[in-house]
């Protein structure tokens, strides 16, 4: 299944695209999945930017959410103010 994956912030600076389609090799994915496929495309980029947030159509997920045919997935660095 292909997801629709859009980078944010340093992760997206590493990555070095704003948004990519992702081939998730499972018929029902999780944001685990997701992030796994992630990581094997830019293995340096997830590695860099260590503490990572994930979102599904704009809704804070972790990793044991599904991922619905046609979603949009999010990833970024958690962040911080004052």
């Amino acid at each position: 299944m292909k997801v629709k994956v859009k980078y944010f912030a340093m992760l997206r600076e590493e990555v070095g695209l704003s948004e990519e389609f992702v081939d998730v090799p499972t018929a029902a994915p999780t944001v685990a999945d997701v992030r796994c496929a992630c990581i094997e495309l830019h293995k340096e980029a997830f590695e860099k930017v260590r503490r990572i947030r994930a979102a599904v159509d704009g809704v804070m997920a972790s990793d044991d959410v599904s991922v619905p045919e046609g979603a949009e997935m999010a990833f970024f660095p958690p962040v911080t103010g004052g």
